[in-house]
């Protein structure tokens, strides 16, 4: 893998956890029977993860989020760019230096019942991990099981219990144990609430950010919905078409957006008082299709302060009223909100 030298450089401070540098991922895929083609999945994604906080990762499906997330657990090595783990280059780590890395990374996904082995019990997925990455002996791994499951909200008897027998929230709860029994300093959340009941995704909510609490553990948390995002985030990127759009703290990008696709996400979140409602922006068009995306800002064909510059040069990341944003316009379009 080598850096990407026109991908803006994430900032890295002594307390980041994790720094994604230019992170790209393209894939080649055949078109009919003779063409071939390339789909940029992830173009030179960059940021920077602090120790127990909680990054959010938004946008409409299609922009790279899942694909993301693939690159920080190491399931996929990305195409080009740099992805630091507390300060270790996972392109230049040996197969030992890998196996500790996964160690420290860990991944929840959204439909637990799928993510689940059928034919094991929570007792045999909760031990699996241990077994494979410590030197435990079998009582040891039984206490760390048994501490697991009272801290995730699971009774003792459920330990023998196969995952069709629980609740979608209770399996989710063991999805969560499992992710965080060899305790992580990263967990990576894709979409792990969007499956459940609405008085469940609360109870979910609300465990991660317990945990997050007692074991100092680190969130990429990837969801589309931003009532979820704005209850638990601390940090919110948003993607668009394999990019970054907008990276900033919560309360700076919820407030006041700044780049027009980042205003149209905002104005479609449900408000329940009349003064907390925006007006609400309705996108022209569809996303682009990634086997031939356009030239210049991937949005312009979709946004309504397009202008010619839009069209044929691509902008970068900068410097915006307290956030990153790519847009060349995105001092006036922050200013249609004053």
């Amino acid at each position: 893998m080598n850096a990407v030298p026109q991908a803006p450089r994430a900032p890295q401070h002594d307390d980041d956890v994790l720094v994604a540098d230019g992170l790209t991922k393209h894939y080649d895929v055949r078109r009919g029977m003779f063409g071939r083609g390339v789909v940029k999945a992830l173009n030179g994604v960059s940021f920077s993860l602090t120790r127990g906080k909680t990054l959010a990762v938004v946008g409409e499906s299609g922009c790279g989020k899942s694909t993301l997330a693939r690159q920080l657990t190491m399931i996929e090595p990305p195409t080009s760019g740099r992805l630091l783990i507390e300060g270790e280059d996972v392109a230049g780590a040996s197969h030992e230096q890998i196996a500790s890395l996964r160690r420290r990374v860990q991944m929840v996904f959204q439909n637990p019942f799928a993510s689940l082995n059928p034919r094991k019990t929570v007792e045999q997925t909760l031990a699996e991990p241990l077994t494979i990455n410590t030197p435990m002996s079998a009582t040891e791994r039984t206490e760390r099981i048994a501490h697991m499951m009272r801290t995730v909200g699971l009774r003792p008897e459920h330990a023998k219990r196969y995952p069709h027998m629980f609740s979608g929230g209770q399996r989710q709860r063991v999805a969560i144990a499992r992710a965080m029994i060899l305790e992580p300093r990263i967990v990576v959340a894709d979409e792990p609430v969007s499956a459940l009941d609405v008085s469940i995704q609360a109870q979910i909510l609300n465990l991660f950010m317990d945990l997050q609490e007692q074991f100092k553990t680190s969130y990429v948390f990837i969801s589309h919905n931003l009532s979820v995002v704005e209850h638990i985030a601390d940090d919110v990127m948003v993607m668009y078409f394999g990019g970054v759009a907008e990276l900033g703290d919560k309360k700076t990008i919820f407030q006041r957006p700044r780049h027009p696709y980042t205003r149209s996400l905002m104005s479609a979140t449900p408000a329940i008082f009349e003064s907390e409602r925006r007006i609400q922006i309705k996108l022209q068009g569809e996303l682009p299709s990634p086997l031939n995306p356009p030239s210049g800002c991937t949005f312009h064909q979709r946004c309504p302060y397009a202008v010619e510059r839009c069209r044929v040069e691509e902008p970068k990341l900068r410097e915006v009223d307290g956030r990153q944003v790519a847009c060349h316009r995105a001092e006036g379009v922050g200013e249609a909100d004053a």
